[in-house]
């Protein structure tokens, strides 16, 4: 009997050391990921490391005795889009032209089975001016979920991309903070100041973090050989400003939201973050 695309594998004895239980939960054929039975995200390893005994239908793991308890189909995760057009002193917005073009390279390349690629939309980078369209482009998500019931009871994930013209890594953003404070005037002339994003929400030193496994996802693009931190600060412009509204509404419908930030093509060139931006949607449908 061959290994399952996707599985659920309990343990059958208790680890002697930690005298803990731990679930093990196989994504693909290529990645599982180890977790204990309390709400916490999992460590992705090699699938390499599982064994499967000629006499039996367990599976070992260094210490752990694991035992195939059933099997499961892809689950449906939905990934929309966002990027940003240029503001100033970036002429060329890189996540303008991966936004635009990903529909099309990820229709070559293909995506997991239970994946969707949904919206791919580049808003302005503007803060209270782009607020509308923003919610609009949210919304929709909510409708298209609605009216289609394949995707009624799978992930919705909302991956916004933005530009860091100072960094030469990847950022993956892992909280938003309730304050617009823009360094410069937004595309559409708005500079607030130690400003509240969201007034009900209290204090500018609220922060909204992402429910999305941000360990779990960067070790499997660490692992994939790519340039990428995990960052506490997303700014206090644009970036932040639609980060923490996405995370908010993402709260208030159940949905999840990512914000990644990445460098100029000139530090690091399109084909590359073409491949990453993929790779990191592979990377959420695997641990959300």
């Amino acid at each position: 009997m061959g290994v399952p695309s996707k599985c659920l594998l309990i343990i059958k004895k208790v680890h002697r050391e930690t005298n803990t239980k731990t679930q093990l939960k196989l994504n693909s054929s290529y990645n599982y990921s180890l977790r204990k039975e309390r709400n916490q995200n999992p460590i992705w390893l090699p699938l390499t490391s599982i064994h499967k005994s000629k006499k039996s239908s367990s599976f070992k793991l260094k210490n752990f005795d694991l035992e195939l308890m059933g099997s499961e189909g892809p689950k449906a995760i939905t990934i929309h889009v966002t990027g940003f057009k240029r503001f100033l002193g970036v002429s060329e917005n890189p996540t303008e032209k991966i936004a635009s073009n990903l529909k099309s390279y990820v229709e070559k390349r293909g995506l997991p089975s239970g994946l969707t690629l949904g919206t791919c939309t580049v808003l302005e980078s503007a803060g209270e001016g782009g607020k509308a369209r923003l919610y609009q482009v949210l919304e929709s998500s909510v409708a298209a979920a609605s009216g289609d019931n394949k995707n009624t009871n799978g992930t919705v994930v909302w991956l916004h991309l933005g530009v860091n013209s100072g960094s030469e890594k990847f950022a993956i953003e892992r909280q938003a903070v309730n304050e617009a404070h823009f360094r410069c005037p937004d595309q559409l002339g708005w500079q607030p100041q130690r400003l509240p994003i969201v007034f009900e929400d209290g204090s500018i030193l609220k922060a909204k973090e992402t429910t999305c496994p941000t360990e779990s996802i960067f070790n499997i693009l660490k692992n994939k050989g790519y340039d990428v931190v995990q960052s506490d600060d997303a700014g206090r412009f644009v970036c932040n400003y639609l980060y923490y509204h996405s995370l908010r509404f993402a709260e208030q419908k159940g949905h999840k939201s990512l914000f990644l930030h990445v460098p100029l093509f000139s530090k690091i060139d399109e084909d590359t973050q073409m491949q990453f931006v993929v790779s990191l949607l592979e990377a959420i449908a695997a641990t959300c």
